[in-house]
């Protein structure tokens, strides 16, 4: 077997550079999903690091790692938001000129706060792997350091000090999950947590619409997945990397995926429940013990990665995650179109506790008849139960429930 190419050592080196940079992330207890879970369950909050993520431990590490000559030539990255503003902090903390390539698209709050954080930034092509390619130019056109999210030895060193961390914090974990992107995180936490606690599990979770590893684990090589799709870009990645794949490969016990449904419904569940904003690829270890909730030895500690969330997203993700636990009905009713009848309509509503969040009365459609019309209502529930009594409410009233 070749070398590991992170070592406990490494990451302990890692964490003395990060002293006075880096915040130790507080670990709460979550009354709600250890009830569900049945052992205790943490929840570690690099949500709550500088810059909203984990990501500048690994970034700052990296760069802190520099010769003199290239912190002189400064460094570039390409990243949809948590990455770009790690490198953005670290190289300003540092005194390095930093140049990061995001996608078009992506929110403006991310723009704001790479620049905020002092990179000059160039918004290029439509998806991360454009603004990878200009990264990758620009490195090799100026000389700066392009920096990788995940597939160097001193990144996933500066991210296992989050391992550290949670031994500290939990000595008696019996198992560790954490989200996967590229692997940098879960390999990082990984090297620390088996090299001083054996025992202990190590549970990857990966957004099933953008899951490289199980196939990457099973061919025994990183392989791509082609057009990754999820709402969480933070873990939206195609392929793993080469450094920390051979690590996930030797030491993380297993890989999990999650529907897009349990992605919103543990967002709205750190919401809620642990009075947290969580970012969906920072919510991925939450869904997966929501999922399987009785699988995980304990205690658990759920890492929640990253809390930059844009509040565009953040408000279909709770609507989405509303209507996957059964707290949001979408309902399309044949009315008879004559005065009176959209008020008893509200009415059968009222009597049956939903809350009407948006209505939308239609009547000049060419499919209706001529004393027809379609009402299309948006409606806040209690959960599943009260969703069905809400159809049969209406039902026995007598409307016809299109959808």
């Amino acid at each position: 077997m070749a070398a590991r190419a992170v070592s406990l050592d490494d990451v302990r080196r890692a964490r003395e550079t990060l002293s006075g940079v880096s915040v130790t992330t507080a670990l709460e207890s979550s009354r709600h999903l250890s009830g569900l879970a049945g052992v205790p369950v943490h929840l570690k909050c690099e949500n709550l690091q500088r810059t909203g993520s984990f990501k500048l431990r690994g970034a700052y590490v990296r760069i802190a790692g520099l010769s003199p000559e290239e912190r002189a030539a400064g460094v570039v990255a390409a990243s949809s938001g948590n990455h770009a503003q790690g490198v953005a902090l670290a190289a300003s903390l540092l005194g390095v000129r930093s140049t990061v390539f995001m996608p078009q698209g992506v929110p403006l709050p991310k723009v704001a706060a790479t620049r905020g954080y002092g990179a000059e930034v160039h918004l290029t092509g439509q998806v991360v792997d454009e603004a990878l390619r200009a990264a990758c130019a620009h490195a090799e056109r100026t000389g700066a350091v392009f920096i990788h999210p995940f597939d160097h030895p001193d990144v996933v060193a500066g991210q296992g000090t989050v391992g550290l961390e949670i031994l500290e914090q939990c000595p008696e974990v019996g198992t560790v999950v954490a989200a996967v992107g590229g692997g940098g995180l879960v390999a990082g936490i990984a090297v620390a947590v088996k090299a001083l606690r054996p025992e202990a599990r190590i549970v990857g979770v990966q957004a099933a619409g953008a899951a490289a590893y199980p196939p990457s684990l099973a061919a025994g090589h990183p392989v791509s997945v082609a057009a990754p799709v999820t709402m969480a870009d933070g873990i939206r990645v195609g392929r793993p990397g080469e450094v920390p794949f051979g690590i996930v490969e030797e030491l993380v016990d297993e890989v999990r995926t999650v529907t897009e449904d349990q992605l919103a419904a543990a967002l709205l569940v750190c919401l809620e429940r642990a009075k947290l904003v969580v970012e969906p690829a920072g919510a991925g270890p939450v869904a997966a013990l929501l999922a399987g909730p009785g699988s995980f030895d304990g205690p658990v500690v759920a890492v929640l990665s990253g809390g930059n969330v844009d509040p565009l997203l953040m408000q279909r993700v709770l609507r989405h995650g509303m209507a996957a636990a059964g707290r949001y009905l979408s309902l399309r009713l044949l009315l008879t179109d004559r005065p009176g009848v959209l008020a008893a309509l509200l009415g059968v509503l009222s009597a049956a506790d939903a809350n009407v969040v948006d209505i939308a009365h239609v009547r000049t459609d060419p499919r209706l008849g001529l004393a027809e019309a379609e009402v299309e209502l948006h409606l806040e529930t209690a959960g599943p139960e009260h969703c069905a009594r809400v159809d049969a409410a209406l039902r026995e009233a007598g409307y016809l429930v299109m959808s």
